[in-house]
């Protein structure tokens, strides 16, 4: 075991010993930090099985979603500040935590269903991640795709970091509200993607088109690698086109959140979002 991981795995038992000497937290259930997480939850139609609220002025702050919470038969309870920040640790509680059930993804054939439902006037816009198993990453991507208006994230069910408490801790909200779907066969289900219109555009260092110059304004699914290893051979040979981004500094890649997050946005602006 490497210095490293041994360090990284000591960190996970430590914030697990932390988290279970926190009076009262619920087991088996994940926490959702933030206003904007606890809603999205609710727009999903899933009330948390229990809600800690800081004590004091959040309180008053936050009554009507608290009521809206409560009114769903979830338990309320008042914590100090500290709890709350010892359970949330780096993510922004904002004054409030649900605990709810953890998230799963949907399923490869909810995806078919819905582009066979897809109304012809709002081009798709789909994120596929290949081979991103840092959770941290995963929730920064969904994060980003959630900003962007994608309308959902594709990951293969091999190698791709799980749908967990940390993901929803990192994504702030987005983890409930973009649709996640599960994957058996990456490869195969990109060629399904091309019959439904789907233009496939994968993102490589050794692309010789630049992002910037590619067409993203149709139906589209922008295919994000793994760090340093980039795609899996048979994505790369599934997409319709490969593109880069201009690198004129002296490193020669970006974190794969970062990189996900220009490229979608570079897809927003072609669509002409916000314009007048």
């Amino acid at each position: 075991m490497s210095g490293r991981k041994g360090r990284s795995r000591e960190a996970g038992r430590g914030a697990a010993r932390r988290k279970s000497e926190l009076p009262g937290v619920p087991g088996g259930l994940d926490a959702v930090f933030g206003v904007h997480a606890v809603r999205a939850l609710l727009q999903r139609g899933e009330t948390p099985r229990e809600l800690w609220v800081q004590e004091g002025d959040a309180t008053a702050r936050l009554a009507e979603l608290v009521e809206q919470v409560r009114a769903g038969g979830c338990r309320v309870r008042n914590q100090p500040r500290e709890v709350l920040d010892e359970l949330a640790r780096e993510a922004s509680h904002q004054g409030i935590v649900a605990f709810a059930a953890p998230l799963a993804f949907e399923s490869e054939a909810s995806l078919w269903f819905k582009l066979e439902a897809w109304p012809h006037e709002a081009p798709p816009l789909l994120l596929v991640l290949d081979g991103v198993t840092d959770v941290h990453n995963f929730g920064a991507c969904l994060r980003s795709a959630d900003a962007a208006g994608v309308h959902g994230v594709i990951v293969p069910k091999d190698k791709s970091a799980p749908l967990n408490a940390t993901v929803r801790k990192v994504a702030c909200g987005a983890a409930e509200s973009v649709p996640a779907y599960q994957v058996v066969n990456l490869a195969r289900a990109l060629a399904r993607l091309k019959e439904f219109g789907v233009w496939i555009t994968g993102t490589a260092g050794e692309a010789e088109t630049m992002l910037f110059d590619a067409d993203l304004t149709g139906p589209t699914a922008l295919v994000m690698g793994a760090e340093g290893k980039g795609m899996r051979r048979l994505t790369r040979e599934a997409c319709d086109g490969l593109v880069k981004l201009p690198m004129t500094g002296s490193v020669s890649s970006l974190n794969v959140s970062v990189a996900t997050g220009i490229c979608l946005f570079e897809a927003v602006r072609q669509r002409g979002a916000g314009r007048d």
